[in-house]
């Protein structure tokens, strides 16, 4: 149900939203370059974006519909299968957990910059591994006051160097070299993998979904807290409807910044086998022959790095309470604070970080490429599931009925929601293909083990509680279902949007 005192109150999801940007747009997106050119890291991300927002939409749409705790997990189990809700939850935990060592992964390539010495590592990653805990451990209060500050920090950094790199273009480097698009004729606008010529050019963009689908995923947690925050509602359509606006600015522009300022074939970009692979960002200004502005650059990087894996410790955290709470993992996973705090839960989140430490058997690129390879696949089935429980909302709905009061829905559903669910397949149908090619036991392992972990766990559910899918007619849109009045929210039912703003709504 609708609870805006758990653990104190969360801040507007607009920081949230910033809150899961991290590695894939200031360190992942030079991978994406260095795997299909400026050209095709364009068309892959313009491509991964519109499925994105497409899946924002739904869950954005339901959220505002039904703000309770729980959110897109209790959906699934309502209005999907409750086994498929029971199966995503773990989905979407594990897919949490992993993205903590991965952001640390990065933190571990992005401090070599400073310090090659393979030994101080370990160092470095246990000193901000403790930091994160004793963080996760002041209460969501504390987390709130930090999350506004990094996030506002993330939005002035990507907005600061997208200017950065295109003053960079123009000359305005140390060198005064103008690039321009020179890096569209030489190395080339694509290029090839695995196959030479045409074929490699098409495989390129293949293998570069995967980083790119992760680089923009894991928005649509912000949904998870939305019956913490004061009105729910209110938050989540602003946010839903501006951030198509957001994934233009924070990827579309920076790919093609990035395309324009480093070469696809620097030997910087992260790669499977580099150990002191850079931010894209960082590598510009080198080039540019800047002396203090890479280092400043390197520093503000780590910060967002490290903001987004304290982000996902929340995340994480706060999906097993919620699981436990619903006695669908040990009770103890429900332990909280007498303030609220579930102290059990963040530790067992927190956990995860300890995985980073592979980087000592392993190069960060490689170990990097594991985690997201793991990361992939959990995105993939969270997208899918949700387009596909959003269709169910929206036909029940239909064949009902029903027509929410004061909720704002996209004119581009239920269509959106197909296209999501279309391309979706297509991602998890050749996410790995690259290791078809070139054969790596542990990459395929990365790749596909979340399926069959997936697979066993909806259908371990469904044989031992004999769930079944409910007909439209009998899903169920009342129970715990608060109010407009009672979320505070009811100001929806007064608002009178312009022309110009229902344009801006169709966009």
């Amino acid at each position: 149900m609708y609870n805006a005192d758990l653990d104190g109150n969360i801040s507007k999801s607009d920081h949230k939203l910033a809150g899961t940007i991290g590695t894939g747009l200031f360190f992942g997106v030079g991978q994406v370059l260095a795997l299909c050119g400026p050209l095709g890291s364009l068309l892959v991300f313009i491509h991964v974006c519109t499925v994105a927002y497409a899946t924002i939409l739904s869950v954005g749409e339901m959220t505002a519909f039904a703000p309770i705790s729980g959110s897109i997990l209790l959906y699934v189990a309502r209005w999907l299968d409750p086994s498929l809700g029971f199966a995503l939850a773990w989905n979407y935990f594990y897919y949490a957990g992993i993205a903590i060592p991965t952001e640390l992964t990065a933190f571990a390539s992005m401090v070599t910059f400073w310090d090659l010495d393979p030994l101080h590592i370990p160092i470095y990653l246990t000193a901000i591994i403790v930091a994160l805990l004793v963080l996760n451990l002041f209460g969501v209060r504390w987390f709130g006051n930090s999350e506004i500050f990094f996030s506002s920090l993330k939005i002035m950094l990507a907005i600061t160097l997208i200017v950065g790199g295109l003053v960079i273009s123009l000359g305005g480097g140390s060198n005064h070299q103008m690039i321009g698009f020179q890096y569209w004729n030489n190395p080339g606008p694509m290029v090839s993998v695995l196959e030479p010529g045409a074929m490699g050019r098409f495989l390129s963009l293949l293998v570069a979904i995967t980083p790119a689908a992760v680089a923009v995923s894991g928005i649509e947690l912000i949904s998870i807290t939305a019956a913490e925050a004061k009105q729910p509602r209110t938050n989540i359509i602003k946010a839903m409807k501006t951030v198509i606006f957001r994934l233009i600015i924070f990827f579309i522009f920076t790919v093609i910044v990035v395309g324009m300022v480093v070469p696809s074939n620097d030997p910087a970009l992260l790669s499977p086998g580099t150990s002191a692979a850079q931010s894209p960002f960082v590598i510009a200004f080198q080039r540019a022959g800047v002396k203090v502005l890479p280092s400043v650059v390197n520093a503000i990087l780590i910060t967002v790095v490290l903001s987004a894996a304290n982000t996902f410790i929340f995340s994480s955290s706060r999906i097993l309470y919620g699981i436990a709470v619903q006695n669908k993992a040990p009770k103890v996973f429900a332990t909280c604070t007498t303030n609220g705090l579930p102290w059990v839960a963040v530790i067992v989140a927190w956990l995860f970080s300890f995985l980073s430490f592979m980087v000592m058997s392993a190069s960060s690129g490689t170990v990097f490429n594991w985690f997201i390879d793991l990361s992939a696949m959990c995105g993939f089935i969270g997208w899918i599931t949700l387009n596909v429980t959003y269709l169910r909302y929206y036909y029940g709905l239909k064949k009902q009925g029903i027509v929410p009061r004061g909720i704002y829905r996209s004119p581009l559903q239920p269509y959106a929601a197909m296209w999501a669910i279309f391309w979706v397949f297509f991602y998890i149908l050749f996410n790995g293909i690259s290791v078809f090619w070139e054969w790596s036991t542990s990459q395929f392992i990365a790749t596909y083990i979340n399926l069959p972990i997936f697979c066993c766990l909806f259908i371990g559910y469904k044989l031992w509680y004999r769930t079944k899918m409910l007909p439209l007619s009998q899903l169920d849109f009342e129970t715990n279902i608060p109010t407009l009045a009672e979320t505070g929210d009811e100001g929806l039912l007064l608002e009178k949007p312009s022309l110009a703003k229902r344009l801006r709504e169709i966009i």
